[in-house]
């Protein structure tokens, strides 16, 4: 992996929107996003132009001016808004960064990849569709399986509020996301990839 990589113009989060959805696993996204907008060091302001289908903000990220997009569809047609942001300001999928939950990651984990499929990623599956690519990079937020011995199925997993045995690891989770976004805003791809794998690590 490339220390260097394309300025970062575009950090998309996805989630499901509706006050029901709103601190689920399945949001992680936009609560890493929720992290990143308090983290700014100016006013996160709306965009001069709005996707028909999602929420852009101006926000600072990397000590960059960056735009912040919550597509608001629901999880599997997450690529309408992307793809239409995209084009309006002409963001190549390089200079994008998605951001999303995980499931098949360790909960609490962060994993960042310039590229691949969606791995059953309803949200991912659709970015994918609409830019007909698979190369941008995404930043995975790890949220477990439930048990097998639990009874809980994986949309009931998703779509239930993010707790855990550790209360603060949800909030812990989204706001080293927020860090290791800061630095690919910076420019440096292997050393945002080293901290998200030590996110959630146990020390030897």
């Amino acid at each position: 992996m490339m220390d260097t990589a394309p300025r970062l113009k575009l950090i998309a989060c996805l989630g499901n929107p509706g006050r029901d959805y709103q601190q689920t696993r399945h949001n992680a996204g936009w609560l890493v996003g929720d992290e990143i907008m308090k983290a700014s060091t100016t006013p996160a302001t709306p965009s001069f132009w709005q996707p028909s289908n999602g929420t852009l903000q101006w926000t600072t990220c990397g000590s960059r001016s960056v735009l912040l997009l919550k597509p608001l569809t629901y999880m599997n047609l997450s690529g309408e808004a992307v793809a239409e942001t995209l084009r309006h300001f002409r963001i190549t999928p390089l200079e994008m960064l998605v951001i999303c939950d995980d499931l098949d990651i360790p909960e609490g984990t962060l994993r960042l990849r310039l590229k691949g499929s969606s791995g059953g990623h309803r949200g991912l599956a659709s970015i994918i569709t609409n830019l007909q690519t698979t190369d941008f990079p995404r930043l995975r937020v790890g949220i477990g399986r439930p048990r097998p011995e639990s009874g809980t199925t994986i949309v009931e997993w998703v779509l239930a509020p993010w707790v855990s045995a550790d209360n603060s690891l949800p909030r812990d989770a989204t706001r080293a996301a927020a860090q290791v976004t800061d630095t690919i805003a910076r420019g440096f791809l292997q050393k945002a990839a080293q901290e998200a794998r030590m996110v959630g690590t146990p020390a030897d």
